[in-house]
């Protein structure tokens, strides 16, 4: 393995290398040197949650995201999270075939990270590579994740802005909003925008915020239709303001200290699961029962 020192030269001379390295370094479990090394650098970029059930497009929305801040001369980063298969732990990775298109630019860094039965569809790494991303100078950060539902919300601790993607049409859409997806939503993007039954749904979303109490940011709803790039101006420009609420009203300090200390929180209980399986395998003993085993255990903590 390349030595921290000659990674970091790497990372501070610019080089996409050094920057895979890195995060290739922190999903192996390796991530607190650099950390230590970078985390003072962070906390600059735009960093951009993107959820929603299969098939909604989010792959295509991102590329389209991706194209309109490179229009802006913004540098960035794209983590796409895969679901990983229960057998081999694997994933499709499908975010290299998706998003061909922006391969040879120098200013966008790709990375696809598997979910590996991670259940808030964000690889447990993917905070380390969204600090990292950060720390290389990146503009702006998109995090794709595995499909929608109520352990999806672990994006809202990543991102300064969710945007929760729905399509018209798919017979899921209100599940997928009871599931409390609702409360997470900075931006609703209803995709396929061409649809007949998009204003339908347009509607749908609003009468359900209508039964929820929101603060000073209402979620906005856009319109696209991703394939096309229609609504995508639209979209970004709801980012843009949303992301100046967050530094006008000083949401954005809560917005950074609840990150950070979602990181803490799973690095902790990440190492804590390490000793908690290793104590209990201490204990073959089965002539007892589960609770009073489960004592045993937690009075060696």
């Amino acid at each position: 393995m390349l030595s921290l020192e000659s990674l970091l030269v790497e990372f501070d001379a610019g080089r996409p290398r050094g920057l895979a390295r890195a995060i290739t370094r922190a999903e192996s479990g390796d991530g607190a040197s650099l950390m230590r090394s970078l985390y003072a650098r962070t906390g600059k970029a735009l960093t951009i949650g993107l959820t929603g059930p299969p098939g909604v497009g989010k792959s295509t929305l991102t590329s389209a995201l991706v194209k309109k801040a490179r229009s802006l001369g913004k540098s960035v980063g794209v983590i796409s999270v895969d679901p990983s298969s229960p057998f081999s732990h694997g994933a499709l990775l499908g975010d290299r075939i998706r998003l061909t298109e922006h391969f040879v630019d120098p200013h966008v860094f790709i990375r696809s990270m598997a979910a590996r039965g991670h259940l808030g569809g964000v690889a447990g790494a993917t905070g380390d590579a969204v600090l990292l991303m950060d720390a290389f100078g990146l503009d702006v950060i998109i995090v794709e994740t595995v499909g929608v539902g109520q352990s999806e919300i672990e994006i809202a601790e990543l991102a300064q802005s969710t945007l929760v993607a729905l399509q018209p049409g798919s017979g899921d859409s209100i599940q997928v909003l009871k599931a409390g997806i609702m409360e997470i939503a900075d931006i609703f993007v209803v995709n396929k925008a061409d649809h007949p039954m998009a204003n339908q749904l347009k509607r749908e979303i609003r009468s359900m915020m209508e039964i929820l109490q929101y603060g000073a940011w209402v979620p906005e709803l856009a319109m696209t239709q991703a394939l096309e790039g229609t609504g995508i101006d639209e979209l970004w420009s709801a980012i843009e303001r949303h992301r100046a609420y967050l530094f006008e009203s000083g949401e954005i300090e809560r917005k950074r200290r609840a990150a950070f200390d979602h990181q803490v929180r799973q690095l902790a209980l990440g190492k804590l699961q390490h000793r908690l399986d290793a104590a209990i395998a201490a204990h073959p003993d089965l002539s007892i029962d589960p609770y009073a085993a489960s004592e045993r255990v937690l009075a060696e903590f």
